[in-house]
């Protein structure tokens, strides 16, 4: 098995090195990461100049662009062989709810889907303890399995792991994506220079984060694996939708 592993926090992040460390012996394992943090570049794809790609001492290869670029390249040109899958992470932070929107971790797997390869992404939902080692041993655990699964076309899965000793974990737990509240608010800042800048503010907490969602399922020290579906159209709106447009049409036919 031929696994590609990527990441946003980029190529020296202590989360992928533990993910590479930790899927030793499973397969032949590539590393093709951002040569930076690249938390919150979600689906970015560099359209607008030509891409560097680097070799470093220990293998892995860095790139000069987004977690996207990084499995594109990687899977559409750097190497000979083909891959199995991708596996993006391990993630310094959590990944629950709206986070995949803006999710570089996220993105890597889902352009990996998109190129036709079983994806998964990786988070640590990070309290200080950095148990990366857990989520590693978490994300062996999944690709070792052999029973067969099938998510349907565009789809992965989406694992958040809590910041626990292995010991500690209470199980695996199958869930949806809840929500979260409104982000806090822009924090202003003044540069050396004395002119205005500003951070943005820090995410939400659960809104929607009951029984069923990620966020309860973390809160209760379970792993949360949720499957993603990559199609963005509401589908129960449609009907209701036509229905608008066509009184739209006709009143375009009323005008002419």
């Amino acid at each position: 098995m031929r696994i590609l592993l990527s990441n946003d926090d980029g190529v020296h992040s202590p989360g992928l090195v533990a993910l590479f460390e930790g899927l030793q012996g499973l397969g032949e394992l590539e590393v093709v990461a951002p040569d930076r943090d690249h938390s919150g570049a979600s689906n970015a794809l560099t359209l607008n100049r030509p891409l560097t790609v680097d070799q470093h001492p220990n293998g892995y290869h860095s790139v000069d662009g987004t977690p996207t670029d990084c499995v594109h390249l990687a899977v559409n040109g750097l190497f000979g062989e083909p891959f199995d899958r991708v596996v993006s992470g391990i993630n310094t932070h959590a990944n629950l709810g709206d986070d995949i929107i803006y999710s570089g971790t996220v993105a890597a797997a889902t352009e990996g889907r998109h190129l036709g390869l079983p994806a998964i992404a990786v988070s640590l939902v990070n309290d200080g303890h950095f148990h990366y080692q857990t989520a590693a041993r978490v994300v062996r655990i999944l690709l070792e399995s052999t029973r067969a699964l099938s998510l349907g076309p565009r789809s992965i899965l989406n694992v958040n792991v809590p910041d626990l000793p292995w010991s500690e974990l209470a199980g695996f737990r199958v869930t949806r994506l809840g929500n979260r509240e409104r982000a806090e608010g822009a924090v202003p800042m003044t540069c050396p220079r004395g002119k205005q800048r500003y951070w943005i503010g820090a995410a939400g907490r659960g809104g929607d984060a009951g029984p069923g969602t990620d966020f309860h399922a973390v809160r209760e020290g379970y792993v949360s694996i949720t499957p993603v579906h990559i199609d963005m159209t509401r589908h129960e709106s449609l009907s209701g939708l036509r229905d608008w447009v066509d009184g739209l049409n006709g009143l375009e036919d009323m005008q002419a």
